[in-house]
Protein backbone atom coordinates (compact mmCIF):
# COMPACT_ATOMS: atom_id res chain seq x y z
CA UNK A 1 0.00 0.00 0.00
CA UNK A 2 1.28 3.53 -0.99
CA UNK A 3 1.66 6.15 1.15
CA UNK A 4 -1.14 7.86 -0.27
CA UNK A 5 -3.31 5.10 -0.25
CA UNK A 6 -2.11 4.67 3.69
CA UNK A 7 -3.49 8.33 4.44
CA UNK A 8 -6.68 8.09 2.48
CA UNK A 9 -7.46 4.68 4.37
CA UNK A 10 -7.19 6.03 7.68
CA UNK A 11 -9.19 9.47 6.76
CA UNK A 12 -12.01 7.18 5.82
CA UNK A 13 -12.03 4.88 8.79
CA UNK A 14 -11.94 7.71 11.42
CA UNK A 15 -13.77 6.94 14.57
CA UNK A 16 -15.83 9.71 14.52
CA UNK A 17 -17.34 8.53 10.59
CA UNK A 18 -16.40 9.84 7.09
CA UNK A 19 -15.28 13.49 6.18
CA UNK A 20 -18.33 14.67 5.16
CA UNK A 21 -18.08 17.55 2.10
CA UNK A 22 -18.81 20.81 4.32
CA UNK A 23 -21.71 22.96 2.97
CA UNK A 24 -20.44 26.48 0.98
CA UNK A 25 -22.49 29.55 0.81
CA UNK A 26 -21.35 31.30 -2.28
CA UNK A 27 -23.90 34.54 -2.12
CA UNK A 28 -20.58 36.86 -0.93
CA UNK A 29 -19.56 36.33 -4.85
CA UNK A 30 -22.92 36.40 -7.06
CA UNK A 31 -26.40 37.55 -6.91
CA UNK A 32 -25.42 41.19 -7.80
CA UNK A 33 -28.56 42.02 -9.57
CA UNK A 34 -26.72 44.45 -11.86
CA UNK A 35 -28.73 45.72 -15.23
CA UNK A 36 -27.00 45.39 -18.61
CA UNK A 37 -26.40 48.90 -18.63
CA UNK A 38 -25.04 48.72 -14.66
CA UNK A 39 -22.91 46.17 -15.63
CA UNK A 40 -21.01 47.91 -18.82
CA UNK A 41 -21.03 50.61 -16.81
CA UNK A 42 -18.87 48.62 -13.96
CA UNK A 43 -16.72 46.98 -17.08
CA UNK A 44 -15.61 50.19 -18.33
CA UNK A 45 -15.35 51.84 -15.05
CA UNK A 46 -12.66 49.44 -13.92
CA UNK A 47 -10.83 48.43 -17.09
CA UNK A 48 -10.30 52.05 -18.26
CA UNK A 49 -8.72 52.78 -14.46
CA UNK A 50 -5.47 50.74 -15.43
CA UNK A 51 -5.03 52.08 -18.62
CA UNK A 52 -7.26 49.72 -20.63
CA UNK A 53 -9.21 51.90 -23.71
CA UNK A 54 -13.10 50.89 -24.81
CA UNK A 55 -14.58 51.77 -27.63
CA UNK A 56 -18.35 51.56 -28.01
CA UNK A 57 -19.57 50.68 -31.83
CA UNK A 58 -22.58 49.01 -33.16
CA UNK A 59 -22.50 45.67 -34.30
CA UNK A 60 -22.93 46.39 -37.79
CA UNK A 61 -20.10 48.93 -38.01
CA UNK A 62 -17.74 47.54 -35.63
CA UNK A 63 -15.16 46.51 -38.49
CA UNK A 64 -14.97 50.54 -39.78
CA UNK A 65 -13.81 51.56 -36.06
CA UNK A 66 -11.13 48.92 -35.93
CA UNK A 67 -10.09 50.22 -39.23
CA UNK A 68 -9.95 53.56 -37.23
CA UNK A 69 -8.13 52.30 -34.10
CA UNK A 70 -5.70 50.78 -36.44
CA UNK A 71 -4.76 53.51 -38.31
CA UNK A 72 -4.82 55.79 -35.21
CA UNK A 73 -2.09 53.71 -33.62
CA UNK A 74 0.27 53.29 -36.70
CA UNK A 75 -0.19 49.71 -36.66
CA UNK A 76 1.09 48.19 -40.23
CA UNK A 77 1.03 44.19 -38.98
CA UNK A 78 -1.89 42.92 -37.06
CA UNK A 79 -2.10 38.97 -35.88
CA UNK A 80 -5.47 37.22 -35.69
CA UNK A 81 -6.78 34.10 -36.77
CA UNK A 82 -8.94 32.78 -39.61
CA UNK A 83 -12.16 30.76 -38.40
CA UNK A 84 -13.77 32.86 -35.79
CA UNK A 85 -16.17 35.03 -36.60
CA UNK A 86 -14.66 38.04 -35.57
CA UNK A 87 -11.17 37.23 -37.47
CA UNK A 88 -13.23 36.08 -40.64
CA UNK A 89 -15.05 39.74 -40.77
CA UNK A 90 -12.34 41.36 -39.85
CA UNK A 91 -10.38 40.13 -43.15
CA UNK A 92 -13.02 40.76 -45.37
CA UNK A 93 -13.21 44.28 -44.22
CA UNK A 94 -9.79 44.95 -43.91
CA UNK A 95 -8.36 43.25 -47.28
CA UNK A 96 -7.76 46.50 -49.05
CA UNK A 97 -6.07 48.40 -46.44
CA UNK A 98 -2.40 49.00 -45.73
CA UNK A 99 -2.10 46.65 -42.91
CA UNK A 100 -0.29 43.56 -43.54
CA UNK A 101 -2.37 40.45 -42.07
CA UNK A 102 -0.83 38.20 -40.03
CA UNK A 103 -1.96 34.40 -39.66
CA UNK A 104 -2.04 33.58 -36.37
CA UNK A 105 -2.77 29.82 -36.69
CA UNK A 106 1.05 28.35 -37.02
CA UNK A 107 3.23 26.65 -34.60
CA UNK A 108 4.97 28.84 -32.59
CA UNK A 109 8.31 27.77 -33.26
CA UNK A 110 7.61 28.77 -37.11
CA UNK A 111 7.51 32.21 -36.24
CA UNK A 112 8.14 33.25 -32.96
CA UNK A 113 10.67 35.85 -34.14
CA UNK A 114 8.14 37.19 -36.28
CA UNK A 115 5.68 37.58 -33.55
CA UNK A 116 8.41 38.84 -30.97
CA UNK A 117 9.67 41.53 -33.07
CA UNK A 118 7.68 42.56 -36.24
CA UNK A 119 3.71 41.96 -34.92
CA UNK A 120 2.65 45.32 -33.98
CA UNK A 121 -0.84 44.59 -32.77
CA UNK A 122 -3.30 41.28 -32.36
CA UNK A 123 -6.76 40.85 -32.84
CA UNK A 124 -9.43 38.50 -30.80
CA UNK A 125 -12.48 37.57 -30.24
CA UNK A 126 -13.37 37.06 -26.35
CA UNK A 127 -16.13 34.94 -24.37
CA UNK A 128 -17.55 37.89 -22.52
CA UNK A 129 -16.20 40.22 -19.18
CA UNK A 130 -16.68 40.12 -15.78
CA UNK A 131 -18.16 43.60 -14.42
CA UNK A 132 -16.91 43.34 -10.71
CA UNK A 133 -13.73 43.13 -11.97
CA UNK A 134 -13.17 44.92 -15.21
CA UNK A 135 -11.88 41.62 -16.83
CA UNK A 136 -12.10 40.25 -20.12
CA UNK A 137 -12.26 36.50 -20.28
CA UNK A 138 -11.11 34.64 -23.19
CA UNK A 139 -10.30 30.94 -24.42
CA UNK A 140 -7.51 30.56 -26.49
CA UNK A 141 -8.18 28.04 -29.26
CA UNK A 142 -5.48 27.06 -32.21
CA UNK A 143 -7.22 29.67 -34.40
CA UNK A 144 -6.47 31.95 -31.71
CA UNK A 145 -3.94 31.43 -29.73
CA UNK A 146 -2.76 32.78 -26.17
CA UNK A 147 0.31 34.36 -27.70
CA UNK A 148 -1.54 37.02 -29.82
CA UNK A 149 -3.28 39.01 -26.86
CA UNK A 150 0.04 38.52 -24.53
CA UNK A 151 3.23 39.22 -26.91
CA UNK A 152 2.04 41.99 -29.36
CA UNK A 153 2.38 45.81 -28.04
CA UNK A 154 -0.98 46.49 -28.87
CA UNK A 155 -4.17 44.00 -27.85
CA UNK A 156 -7.27 44.58 -29.60
CA UNK A 157 -10.10 42.91 -28.10
CA UNK A 158 -13.72 42.42 -29.43
CA UNK A 159 -16.72 42.31 -27.04
CA UNK A 160 -20.34 41.90 -27.10
CA UNK A 161 -22.05 44.20 -24.74
CA UNK A 162 -24.46 40.94 -23.57
CA UNK A 163 -21.83 39.13 -22.63
CA UNK A 164 -20.67 41.22 -19.66
CA UNK A 165 -21.77 38.96 -16.51
CA UNK A 166 -21.35 40.23 -12.93
CA UNK A 167 -19.13 38.11 -11.44
CA UNK A 168 -17.08 35.80 -11.86
CA UNK A 169 -18.20 32.88 -10.14
CA UNK A 170 -21.08 33.68 -12.64
CA UNK A 171 -19.28 33.18 -15.57
CA UNK A 172 -17.96 30.14 -14.48
CA UNK A 173 -21.27 28.76 -13.25
CA UNK A 174 -23.08 29.95 -16.17
CA UNK A 175 -20.50 28.13 -18.87
CA UNK A 176 -20.17 24.87 -16.95
CA UNK A 177 -16.43 25.08 -15.94
CA UNK A 178 -16.22 22.94 -13.48
CA UNK A 179 -17.61 20.24 -15.98
CA UNK A 180 -14.81 20.75 -18.76
CA UNK A 181 -11.91 23.69 -18.87
CA UNK A 182 -9.55 25.01 -22.28
CA UNK A 183 -5.85 24.21 -20.69
CA UNK A 184 -5.72 28.31 -20.87
CA UNK A 185 -8.34 30.27 -19.60
CA UNK A 186 -7.26 33.99 -19.98
CA UNK A 187 -8.73 36.45 -17.28
CA UNK A 188 -7.42 40.02 -18.71
CA UNK A 189 -8.10 43.52 -16.84
CA UNK A 190 -5.69 46.35 -19.02
CA UNK A 191 -2.82 46.40 -20.64
CA UNK A 192 0.19 44.85 -19.04
CA UNK A 193 1.49 45.84 -15.71
CA UNK A 194 4.32 45.20 -12.84
CA UNK A 195 5.02 46.46 -9.19
CA UNK A 196 8.89 47.18 -8.41
CA UNK A 197 9.76 46.41 -4.58
CA UNK A 198 8.76 50.22 -4.01
CA UNK A 199 4.98 49.27 -5.35
CA UNK A 200 5.48 51.68 -8.65
CA UNK A 201 3.16 50.17 -11.02
CA UNK A 202 4.65 50.19 -14.40
CA UNK A 203 2.91 49.08 -17.43
CA UNK A 204 3.58 47.35 -20.78
CA UNK A 205 6.90 45.48 -19.35
CA UNK A 206 6.22 42.25 -20.01
CA UNK A 207 3.19 42.32 -22.29
CA UNK A 208 0.80 44.59 -23.87
CA UNK A 209 1.27 48.23 -23.54
CA UNK A 210 -2.32 48.76 -24.63
CA UNK A 211 -5.62 47.55 -25.00
CA UNK A 212 -8.36 48.46 -26.55
CA UNK A 213 -11.80 46.66 -26.12
CA UNK A 214 -14.49 47.05 -29.20
CA UNK A 215 -17.85 46.80 -27.27
CA UNK A 216 -20.40 45.96 -29.97
CA UNK A 217 -23.88 46.54 -29.03
CA UNK A 218 -26.90 44.74 -31.06
CA UNK A 219 -28.23 48.73 -31.73
CA UNK A 220 -27.58 52.17 -30.35
CA UNK A 221 -25.60 52.00 -27.01
CA UNK A 222 -27.99 51.50 -23.89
Amino acid sequence: MSARDAILKRLRERADGPLAVPECDFAVVTNRGWSQAERLERFERWITSVHGEVIHTPRADWTRRLAEVLAAKGVQRLALGREHPVAAEARKALADAEVELVDADRDIEGWQSEQFERVDAGLTSTRGAIAETGSLWLWPTPDEPRLISLVPPLHIAVLDAETVEDTFFDVVEAHGWAGGMPTNALLVSGPSKTADIEQTLAYGVHGPRELVVLVRHAGERP
